[in-house]
């Protein structure tokens, strides 16, 4: 930013010199503070307000002072709506056609937010507004998200002022993955004290307010407040859980018959909407046994576990605005990324980390952890029935562009402003229809520069006349959708959709054609009675498809995640990790799944010694190597089950190199090829010397976890049996950890490990 040239005088001395000083930045009269509270994976009926039995009485309040929207859509997937959301701009169009996991090569698929497009919180900044952000961001590169960054991604280097969360698509929430800033931080509390992710973020939204009206009040504030809920894991107190037994036990056939009665009554859809045959797959309640009921229950009851704790904690949030007088000229916004998720499989999980690995979960076994659900050691999901249910009355789930997918509540309230007190508006709104949404109610236009950058033109479009106008036009301009091949396009009421298989080719994908102004639930597919129109709008995505950087189509999802890992990490099969060292997030960890490695710590121990060397993962997946009761240990978990070996004798005081090696083994009649028994063997080494060995088909095939790798001691969720954060009571130097180039990884599985993730 250039300053202003200079307006005073200077002379030789003081005396004939006149000072000046430049005007800071005013905010706009009346501007108002803006508190976005953006949901993870939370379906279209999921809010007491939009149909569901869920207690949420604070986002229900909101409602009944605001405005409910049943039109609001999304991208299908969370990195992606965040970036439309931050923007302004279509995802594909700023860089995130896909997710900020991976880097394509392409245009639309960086995976990191384009320059040109500035976020919100970077328009603001130019009209005094103090931003904050609070919880899950998810728009930089995974692979950029260590150390050393780079930070132009991070939330402070597109124009907060603040950050306190992750950055990560998901996180557990007793022992969450924390940055401050720019910093991996600890989380300031665990499990057994009662720590929970999203009371935490809620208390720091709360201290970022607080601090910013001690300091400036008559500036405007924005808060972008990202929940992790309801993002799998599936976490929350279990006595809240425990609570919604009982709703659910219906199952789901009823609870969407009931879902859409309520949101007939409310006027969220029209009378005449029609629920969707169950989605492909999903069988009826009560085609499963009394035992899978019983899990399936519990699952769906986590997540609304999950649901009814945040809205509890996001009451204490706004009994603060209303406290501190702030709540009248705040703009609030309730809102979800995309549709319920169906990344938990047709039977649900009480810990996806196992089955990922290839370690199967039957329904036994979540039957016998069922009081485990929700819990510390547990990455739970609710199966494909459930998040039907969550979605009604819509079809498909989260990554498809069919309404479950990007069909989504929203909620707006500003009290100051907006008379109306629980009415629904029915327009048509997109989620990069946001920001010039607040820009015009702001009073402020978008900049042409940002840091000296040339900005791209806003290409949503504002829904502002909605607002105290039920009768407004939806935006005239067409608004095209693309996830993973899956594709559609809205236009003057009317929509296009087509699923897409992975696999196959794009040409064989089936088109459908309905109108929504008359088929919210797009049952009725009137494809083969226009043609014409169905033409016509199949062509218009193509038109802007091409025009927003969406080509070329893309549904792998193992190569991306692949090809990905390889180009950042290149030849390198070497790290060195000295002590005091912070927190190292998994995707620029070392990568030891599927090859041989070797791991060697340089300590200095005394008789007895004890503590954690190395560590990467958490209590549902991971692999400790540490030394307890004077033996050196290593535990490799998968998904809860460990595979435990111990040293045959104890360290002996002194300086040593403790060690693991990991050898796959390869059949006798083929060790040229390196043809695998599937069979690996792992050895203790003290100073180079075998000292007790294990072998197991255990293995991380497609991941380890997605918590990141300590040096020195485990500081979350502990990957073994020890009390976290069982730091090393000797002298750690270094540990490092040497790999083999060569890399046995099945694409399609990691591909479906990694999607679990998002």
């Amino acid at each position: 930013m250039n300053e202003p040239a200079f307006g005073g005088t200077i002379g030789r001395t003081i005396a004939g010199s006149k000072p000046w000083w430049p005007a800071p930045p005013q905010p706009p009269k009346g501007a108002p503070n803006i508190l976005v509270v953006l949901f993870d994976d939370v379906g279209f009926s999921d809010f007491g307000c939009y149909g569901s039995p869920i207690r949420t009485p604070a986002i229900d309040a909101l409602a009944a002072q605001g405005l409910r929207y049943s039109g609001f859509h999304t991208t299908a997937m969370c990195s992606t709506t965040r970036a439309a959301l931050l923007t302004g701009r279509n995802h594909h169009s700023v860089g995130v056609g896909c997710l900020a996991n991976f880097d394509s090569g392409y245009p639309g698929y960086r995976g990191k937010m384009a320059r040109e497009a500035g976020t919100l919180a970077e328009m603001l900044r130019a009209h005094a507004y103090r931003n904050y952000m609070v919880g899950k961001w998810h728009v930089t590169p995974l692979t950029e998200s260590g150390a050393t960054g780079p930070f132009d991604g991070w939330p402070l280097g597109r124009g907060f002022d603040r950050f306190y969360g992750f950055l990560d698509a998901e996180t557990d929430q007793y022992a969450p993955e924390l940055v401050l800033d720019n910093t991996h931080i600890p989380p300031p509390g665990s499990y057994a004290d009662g720590y929970h992710l999203t009371a935490d973020l809620i208390d720091q939204a709360i201290r970022f307010i607080a601090d910013h009206t001690a300091d400036r009040p008559e500036l405007p504030w924005l808060t972008w407040l990202a929940l992790g809920a309801c993002h799998a894991p599936h976490q929350a107190p279990h006595d809240i859980i425990e609570s919604y037994d009982a709703v659910f036990a219906h199952g789901w056939d009823v609870e969407r018959a009931e879902r859409l009665a309520r949101q007939k009554a409310m006027g969220l859809v029209p009378e005449t909407t029609d629920l969707p045959p169950r989605n492909d797959g999903v069988k009826a309640w009560e085609a499963h046994s009394e035992d899978e009921r019983r899990v399936f229950t519990r699952l769906q009851s986590a997540f609304a576990g999950m649901l009814d704790h945040a809205d509890q904690h996001l009451a204490r949030l706004l009994a603060f605005l209303d406290k501190t007088g702030q709540r009248d000229n705040t703009l609030v916004i309730v809102m979800s990324d995309n549709g319920a998720s169906q990344e938990g499989g047709p039977l649900g999980f009480v810990n996806a980390m196992g089955p990922f690995n290839f370690k199967p979960e039957p329904i036994a076994e979540k039957l016998a952890r069922i009081d485990d659900i929700g819990g510390p050691d547990t990455h739970s999901n609710f199966p494909h029935g459930w998040a039907m249910a969550s979605n009604t009355p819509l079809k498909r789930y989260k990554q498809n562009t069919h309404g479950g997918g990007i069909r989504d509540p929203f909620i707006l309230s500003w009290p100051r402003a907006i008379p109306a007190g629980g009415e629904v508006r029915h327009q048509f709104v997109h989620a990069c229809d946001l920001v010039p949404t607040l820009l015009e109610l702001i009073g402020v236009d978008a900049p042409a520069t940002i840091a000296g950058v040339p900005q791209m033109p806003l290409e949503g479009v504002s829904f502002a006349a909605s607002i105290n106008d039920p009768d407004a036009p939806s935006k005239p301009a067409p608004q095209y959708f693309e996830m993973f091949g899956h594709r559609g396009l809205w236009h003057d009421g009317w929509k296009a959709v087509a699923f897409h298989p992975t696999g196959t080719p794009f040409d064989n994908d089936k088109w459908e054609l309905f109108h929504l102004a008359q088929d919210f639930s797009e049952t009725h597919d009137l494809a083969a009675a226009e043609p014409e129109r169905l033409a016509a709008l199949v062509k218009l995505w193509w038109e802007q498809a091409e025009a927003h950087q969406v080509l070329p189509l893309d549904d792998r999802f193992g190569p991306r995640f692949a090809e990905n890992a390889a180009r950042v990490h290149g030849a390198r099969t070497r790290f060195t990790f000295h002590a005091g060292m912070g927190h190292v997030p998994t995707d620029v960890a070392p990568d030891v799944r599927s090859r041989d490695y070797l791991i060697e710590a340089h300590v200095e121990i005394d008789a007895g010694g004890s503590g954690v060397l190395i560590a990467h993962g958490d209590a549902t997946s991971g692999y400790s190597l540490y030394v307890k009761d004077g033996h050196l240990v290593h535990d490799l978990n998968i998904g809860g089950r460990h595979e435990i070996v111990r040293s045959t004798h104890p360290v002996p005081a002194g300086a040593h190199k403790l060690g693991l090696r990991v050898a796959r083994l390869r059949r006798e009649s083929e060790p040229a090829k390196g043809a695998r028994t599937g069979m690996s063997r792992y050895t203790l080494l003290i100073d180079g010397e075998e000292a007790g060995a294990v072998t197991t088909q255990l293995a991380f095939h497609t991941l380890i976890s997605w918590s990141g790798l300590d040096i020195g001691h485990d500081r979350g969720s502990p990957v073994s049996d020890y009390a976290a954060p069982f730091a090393f009571t000797g002298r750690l130097s270094h540990v490092t950890v040497t790999m083999q180039n060569e890399q046995n990884l099945d694409g399609e599985s990691v591909g479906n490990a990694e999607m679990a993730r998002q």
